[in-house]
C-alpha cells in the first residue's frame, strides 16, 4: 500500500515538473497538473478499497482468539471473533485478571470509569464487538469517546484476529499492546 501510495506522489511530482519545464504557458502546465492531481487521486481511492477489501478478504470460517500479557494493572486482553460463511458473526473482546474475571462484569469499575469518562468498560466493549460484526471492517468501528485505549486495543486485536482468520490459523495468537 505505501509503494502505490509513493508512486502515485512520485508520479504526480514527475508530471508536475514535466509540465512546468515543457510547458510555454502556465495554463498548460495547470492542466497537466489537474491532470496529475486526478491520476493520483484515483491511484489513492484504489488503495484505500484494496485496503478496505484486505481487511476482512478471504476470511476462513472458524474461531479466533488473541491475547496479550496482563498489564500493569493486571489485565489482559482476551479477544474472539468467530467467522462463519466468510463473515464476522462474533467478537468478543475484553480484559481478563488473573482469576479470569472480565473487567466488564467489575461493577465498581465500571462506574468509577463512567463517573470519570462517561463510558463504562462494558459499554464501550459492547459497542466496538457490535460495530465489527455490523460493519464487518475495522477501519470502519469508531472509537469510543472516553475509552480512547480500549478501542486502541480492540483495533490491534482486531487486526491480528483479521490476519489469522485469512491464514485460517485458530491457535491463539498473541498481542503486545502500546507501553503505557
Amino acid at each position: 500500500m505505501k509503494k502505490k501510495l509513493i508512486y502515485g506522489t512520485l508520479l504526480f511530482g514527475s508530471l508536475l515538473t514535466l509540465a512546468a519545464c515543457g510547458s510555454d504557458t502556465a495554463k498548460d502546465a495547470s492542466k497537466a497538473a489537474d491532470t496529475a492531481k486526478s491520476e493520483v487521486s484515483k491511484k489513492a481511492e484504489e488503495v484505500k478499497e484494496e485496503a478496505s477489501e484486505a481487511t476482512t478478504a478471504d476470511l476462513k470460517d472458524g474461531t479466533y482468539t488473541a491475547e496479550s500479557d496482563y498489564d500493569s494493572r493486571g489485565w489482559k486482553v482476551v479477544h474472539t471473533i468467530t467467522v462463519a460463511d466468510g463473515k464476522i458473526t462474533e467478537s468478543d473482546f475484553g480484559y481478563e485478571n488473573e482469576a479470569g474475571e472480565k473487567k466488564a462484569d467489575d461493577e465498581e469499575y465500571n462506574k468509577n470509569m463512567k463517573d470519570k469518562s462517561g463510558v463504562s468498560s462494558k459499554e464501550a466493549t459492547e459497542k466496538l464487538n457490535q460495530e465489527l460484526v455490523d460493519k464487518q471492517n475495522i477501519d470502519d468501528v469508531e472509537v469510543v469517546s472516553g475509552a480512547t485505549s480500549t478501542s486502541n486495543n480492540f483495533e490491534l486485536s482486531t487486526k491480528a484476529l483479521i490476519k489469522a482468520a485469512q491464514d485460517g490459523n485458530t491457535d491463539t495468537v498473541t498481542i503486545e499492546l502500546p507501553a503505557e
